[in-house]
């Protein structure tokens, strides 16, 4: 038996596993675009792309047949992921390889009589990672061995800082995302989450069809491709959103469908640095809940994956629902507004004790309040309180403008320039600032130690008026804690949680200013008074 051979009995699933010799070994056939004396060569954790011309023409493609693929690494270890149609006679597949060397693949189709598309073989180089963002150099974005943070696939730490930009995406012409993902990007912003489904496009196209049956218009993903693409190589997380549902199962997508729209988004942009969120609202029957564990067992259930964020809106309870799917790598949640109400759910509910239940997972907030105020006073404490209430993952934010992508100029007659669009004036809201000096804060600290710790407070005011909640968190030594204070001019803390020969920095998050704190000692307390009014983070560290 020829080595290719073996190598396709391997990918057909008979686990034998080969010599690395045997993967180096050129196959006795290729497909054209590998046929060259010059292999194709693709960066580490860059996007190897393939197209295929079917020999078959099929009426609805993406119901008739489908198409995968398995990758085998220059360690013989496999990779199976999914390809789709892009119009007409067009497949593709796209795989990003995470180890450089030879890489060897098999695309195979359920139509076994389409010459064009089912095994077909062939193989490329990986080399060394670009250099260019963060992402090029550090690899895709996963959920880290503790589960509760966010890492590169080299190990490097990620802190999800997410601009909630909803139909943004969908609406925008292309030069203008470009500007956005350009500035969201200088803003230290590391993430942008957006919808794919329902609504439509700058062209005025939708995800799909359903007047035939169900049909992907190709061309609305296809102008979608190059918006992903824009936001990675400003070196943002695209964040994703393939089909947002109301809690109104009648009228929702039949669940096959459903599940064939998600499938296309997994198979078309799995080989970027993505994200997905799942976001659908619960009923009273749980049909829904039970609706999206089908799906995402049948779309993410038996291969690997970028995360999987469930987000399930106002009926939160249905986390628990999920705690068991293996699929679903992280929680999200709605963040508040700032009514005494909303607050005390969020900061003394049962989001606040979330983090505590097993397995672990990271937590964010994915749906904030969209900025309003002209201060930006609300968006800033949500957004310190939403990262400190829980072990620090991340923090999302979101201004209205932006989510609608608002191309009417401006009416404030305060903004200068007059006459531009009101996405472009909101992308520098104060809220804008106050996530890049929370990306520095943290930056400068080893945020991912730190766990809620509310009774290292001796008094805590948010208890008679929620918004006046500080919120602390600390390290399992003690040797790092952070405290954000939005109101009261002190902080009281008990004298023995202090870390040894502790360093005591006020930090003020509306403008990063610096100023050393001191501590009033009476017996077993200690008082720290905030340099000025308005809101103040207290950072203790062990002294060196």
């Amino acid at each position: 038996m020829s080595n290719f051979r073996r190598i396709a009995n391997f990918v057909a699933g008979q686990k034998v596993w080969l010599p690395l010799a045997a993967l180096l070994v050129m196959p006795a056939q290729t497909p054209a675009a590998t046929r060259s004396s010059q292999l194709p060569v693709v960066p580490k954790w860059g996007r190897f792309e393939l197209a295929l011309k079917s020999s078959v023409n099929y009426s609805n493609p993406v119901q008739e047949v489908t198409l995968s693929a398995v990758f085998v690494s220059p360690q013989g270890e496999t990779n199976r992921v999914s390809g789709f149609w892009d119009g007409g006679k067009i497949w593709r597949v796209r795989f990003s390889p995470d180890l450089p060397g030879r890489w060897m693949f098999t695309v195979s189709c359920t139509d076994k009589s389409n010459a064009g598309l089912d095994n077909q073989t062939g193989e490329f180089v990986c080399t060394a990672p670009l250099n260019k963002t963060v992402l090029d150099r550090h690899g895709p974005v996963r959920v880290a061995r503790d589960r509760r943070h966010f890492e590169h696939a080299d190990g490097r730490p990620f802190l999800w800082l997410g601009d909630s930009a909803g139909d943004a995406a969908r609406r925008s012409d292309l030069n203008d995302w470009r500007l956005y993902a350009s500035i969201r990007a200088q803003q230290r912003f590391t993430a942008a989450h957006w919808t794919v489904a329902p609504g439509r496009d700058v062209k005025g196209d939708t995800a799909f069809t359903i007047t035939n049956g169900f049909a992907i218009n190709v061309n609305f993903f296809q102008r979608l491709d190059e918006k992903v693409d824009a936001l990675n190589r400003a070196g943002l997380l695209s964040a994703i959103v393939p089909l947002q549902e109301s809690g109104l199962v009648d009228d929702a997508l039949p669940e096959d469908q459903a599940t064939l729209l998600v499938r296309h988004a997994v198979a078309r942009w799995g080989a970027n640095h993505i994200a997905w969120l799942l976001a659908f609202e619960g009923d009273s029957l749980g049909r829904n809940m039970d609706r999206w564990k089908r799906i995402g067992r049948a779309v993410f259930g038996d291969r690997d994956h970028a995360p999987v964020v469930l987000l399930p809106g106002e009926t939160h309870w249905l986390l628990d629902e999920f705690r068991s799917e293996a699929w679903v790598d992280v929680f999200g949640f709605p963040a508040t507004t700032t009514t005494d109400d909303s607050l005390q759910w969020m900061l003394a509910g049962p989001l606040s004790v979330e983090w505590r239940k097993a397995p672990p997972r990271p937590i964010l907030n994915l749906s904030p309040p969209a900025e309003s105020a002209p201060n930006g006073d609300d968006a800033r404490h949500l957004l310190w309180w939403n990262s400190l209430m829980n072990p620090t993952a991340g923090v999302s934010y979101a201004a209205l403008p932006v989510m609608t992508w608002t191309t009417n100029a401006t009416t404030d007659s305060n903004v200068r320039p007059r006459n531009l669009p009101q996405w472009r004036e909101a992308l520098f809201l104060p809220g804008a600032k106050s996530v890049a000096l929370l990306a520095e804060i943290f930056g400068s600290i080893d945020f991912r130690r730190l766990r809620p710790a509310q009774s290292l407070l001796t008094r805590q005011p948010g208890l008679q008026s929620p918004g006046r909640h500080i919120a602390v968190a600390t390290t399992e030594a003690r040797d790092l804690t952070v405290i954000y204070v939005p109101e009261d001019r002190t902080v009281e803390l008990s004298l023995p949680v202090l870390p040894p020969l502790p360093s005591i920095t006020w930090i003020n998050p509306r403008t990063g200013r610096r100023s050393p704190a001191v501590a009033l000692v009476s017996g077993n307390t200690c008082q720290f008074s905030t340099p000025d009014p308005g809101d103040w983070l207290l950072v203790m560290k062990t002294g060196k």
